[in-house]
């Protein structure tokens, strides 16, 4: 009898158990937040049946309910490449290159996803993961410090390596070492609440950037945050202080419309926990350190470069002109956004945004669809033959992240760097090229044209 293998989404679907069930013991703050998305979407649901019926297509409730995301910080390349071994066994692989240089962050990172409608409709959970870049810490004593640290550190166990070669070779894993390999993978994103330097070190490490401290300073890369999708992240906002949970003071991404674009994502501030410290005596130093918080997301739909170059302008402009006082930035954001049009037909008729087609059951095609006619999307979409569903965004926003990492590490926003992208070394370190997230959105809306047309042709046939 042939070994059965299971497929990369049950060993992501074990992963993101796993992960979730683990940080809601260990941040139990987190465990209020979940609490509460779940109430603000039973409710939004319960008065919105389009919305129902899309979350439907999306792989329903379950789906809705399960950890959307949650980020990692590595220090070097070896990290990187195994992580992106690991995360093709559970179907996850790079999409998208951010240089986080342009928010004053000390990293540049990928977001580790499923790429198929199918398999984000089975688990969409992603891990944006972020690499240390060494050189931006200025004091090259410290640096030396910091690459020797890491030089002696290994994120990943031996038996799991065991397991990723195995699976690699096999391509697959039977459900018991499926299980086995999430177990150990765990253990590379737990908290550890003894560093790996002593206090000395540490402290300096954070004088460079809080980030630098939290990735060398630690035995792995703990999980610093997860993230549930919620359907209101308004609504969230307001209640976060209602159950104990201290938000962030503003939503990063676009504001409010009724055709939600990109990504919103708001948390509440990073937990100051205790660490020990221990010196070269073996004794230890009692310390604190800054990290770990719970984040929440709402997703809109995925934007044409078309669309994404507007976005980006009109940030920008809302950001120059608060800069140069002409007012504040929420009250600018959305005099600029007015300019972004708030309608599904608009968007879709602009190119502005990416849409799914779906050929409608033949009987509602009864008198649309005359013999001899030629497949036409618009007009087929405006005789009410085919509907067009929005594309969910399933990635990242340089600067939505970069504002999450900020307000949760205390670092100063006047202290940006240049931007200084490096897209070509990060794919060495990673081991191969991430995919261009425009490209596979694309495809999906192209791949939804052909099947409607495929069925189009077969009712002509009939």
């Amino acid at each position: 009898m042939a070994t059965q293998y299971v497929s990369e989404h049950i060993v992501r679907s074990y992963f993101t158990d796993a992960m979730s069930h683990m940080y809601r013991e260990e941040v139990p703050a987190y465990a209020g937040l979940v609490d509460l998305v779940d109430e603000v979407n039973d409710r939004v649901l319960a008065g919105n049946l389009d919305l129902a019926s899309q979350i439907e297509s999306e792989g329903g409730q379950e789906t809705l309910r399960a950890e959307r995301h949650g980020a990692i910080r590595i220090g070097k390349a070896e990290e990187l490449n195994i992580l992106r071994r690991a995360f093709a066994i559970m179907g996850m692989f790079p999409v998208g290159y951010y240089d986080l240089s342009v928010a004053g962050l000390p990293v540049h990172s990928t977001a580790f996803r499923p790429v198929k409608a199918d398999a984000l409709a089975e688990n969409p959970f992603r891990v944006f993961t972020s690499l240390l870049r060494l050189e931006r810490i200025e004091d090259d004593e410290l640096r030396a410090v910091a690459e020797e640290i890491l030089s002696e550190r290994q994120i990943v166990s031996d038996r799991a390596v065991e397991l990723i070669e195995q699976a690699e070779k096999q391509n697959g894993l039977t459900r018991a070492d499926a299980r086995e390999f999430v177990a150990e993978m765990l253990e590379t994103f737990r908290w550890h609440s003894t560093a790996n330097v002593d206090h000395k070190t540490y402290q300096k490490l954070k004088s460079q950037h809080p980030l630098i401290a939290d990735i060398v300073s630690f035995k792995g890369p703990h999980i610093n945050h997860l993230t549930p999708r919620v359907l209101d992240i308004d609504a969230a906002q307001a209640m976060m202080p209602e159950k104990g949970l201290n938000p962030k003071e503003t939503i990063e991404g676009p504001p409010l419309r009724k055709s939600a674009i990109l990504l919103r994502q708001t948390a509440f501030k990073a937990l100051t926990e205790k660490v020990e410290f221990p010196d070269q005596q073996g004794a230890s130093d009692a310390g604190e350190h800054t990290a770990r918080f719970g984040e929440i997301e709402q997703r809109g739909v995925a934007l044409t470069a078309k669309g994404r170059g507007l976005y980006d302008e009109l940030l920008a402009n809302a950001k120059n002109r608060a800069s140069s006082g002409d007012g504040l930035y929420e009250d600018l954001l959305v005099e600029e956004f007015s300019k972004f049009p708030d309608g599904w037909d608009e968007l879709r008729e602009q190119e502005l945004a990416y849409f799914s087609y779906i050929l409608k059951v033949v009987p509602s095609c009864e008198g649309k669809i005359e013999p001899g006619a030629s497949f036409d999307l618009k007009q087929l979409i405006a005789d009410g033959v085919i509907e067009a569903k929005p594309i969910t965004y399933q990635d990242f926003l340089p600067v939505s992240a970069a504002g999450i990492f900020r307000s949760n590490l205390s670092s100063d926003d006047s202290d940006l760097y240049a931007s200084d992208s490096n897209q070509e070394q990060f794919e060495k370190d990673l081991g191969t090229a991430v995919l261009d997230p425009f490209e596979l959105y694309e495809k999906q809306q192209l791949a939804s044209i052909r099947e409607c047309q495929d069925r189009f042709m077969n009712v002509l046939a009939e």
